[in-house]
């Protein structure tokens, strides 16, 4: 009886282990959904639909390409292993935001493609290890305005887009990139202001004297109607309507650090081919096994 048995479990071990090694692949020579060019050291995953980063990207590649995909969100350390980035485009998905760290290890990065996306806020000091970049792209977001410092560690930046965004030149955050615009005239791609057509690097501290005070953040919601709220009977409170994408953000919740980093089985042909092998196997075992067992 140990003979069917062992060889049941050893299919099912190989078929287990082959369907691992499908799923974890990046490039389509391994069974993954990317292009690879060792010589070049290029990653290409651009269309394929990725909701997720591929794992297993090759820790030598130089170029990477994640554009025109439906990427979301990042994982705070999905590129913590590619430290030899000089290109990396990530335009064309559906970013919102970004985490904090992100880039910091890809000190070798020269150009960076963020724009077509749906960022509407950079956090603090995303960008200061990027200090080889030379060229950024952030047009068509919806960033309206930039955190204190963004750009002061991009000492060999060269071409900045900023344009196609609602920038709102009310607000006195305003006021760190139109002094930074004004005094790297060569540098960037202009941005207006989006009540007007007014050129960001114009806006003077009187026209931006608003405090920034926008939907997404807590502090939109005034003490007064706060204070309103808990002393009034319990008929008395009026429903106050949260939009539906922004209620997780609204109870503070957050994104967490560690995403899946491998494409979902069905976004790639092996994730079938490892389906179909794995029944093929195990249906095998199963015969081998009721053939043996009417012998005996």
């Amino acid at each position: 009886m140990m003979g069917p048995v062992l060889a049941a479990c050893l299919l099912i071990i190989l078929s287990t282990a082959w369907i691992s090694q499908a799923n974890g692949a990046t490039c389509k020579k391994d069974g993954g959904v990317c292009t690879c060019n060792d010589n070049t050291k290029s990653v290409d995953c651009s269309s394929k639909g990725l909701t997720v980063i591929p794992s297993n990207i090759p820790t030598d590649t130089d170029n990477l390409k994640l554009d025109y995909n439906k990427l979301s969100s990042l994982p705070s350390k999905a590129f913590h292993h590619l430290s030899k980035l000089t290109y990396l485009s990530l335009s064309t998905n559906q970013l919102q935001t970004l985490p904090p760290g992100v880039f910091d290890h890809l000190v070798a990065l020269g150009t960076l493609y963020l724009n077509n996306n749906q960022l509407q806020r950079l956090p603090e000091g995303v960008f200061d290890n990027l200090a080889k970049l030379t060229r950024l792209e952030l047009n068509i977001n919806q960033l309206r305005s930039v955190p204190n410092g963004a750009f002061d560690y991009l000492s060999n930046i060269k071409t900045l887009w900023l344009n196609d965004n609602p920038w709102d030149c009310s607000c006195n955050d305003i006021l760190y990139l139109a002094k930074w615009l004004a005094t790297n005239l060569e540098r960037h791609a202009g941005a207006n202001c989006d009540q007007s057509s007014k050129a960001v690097l114009d806006v003077t501290e009187e026209e931006a004297a608003e405090d920034c005070v926008y939907p997404n953040t807590t502090t939109a919601i005034p003490t007064t109607i706060i204070t309103t709220l808990a002393s009034s009977n319990d008929d008395d409170i009026p429903e106050l309507p949260v939009p539906q994408e922004n209620f997780q953000k609204f109870l503070g919740y957050q994104e967490p650090d560690h995403l899946p980093t491998q494409p979902q089985c069905l976004m790639s042909i092996s994730g079938y081919l490892g389906l179909m092998m794995s029944l093929v196997l195990t249906s095998a075992a199963i015969l081998y096994v009721i053939h043996f067992l009417k012998k005996a």
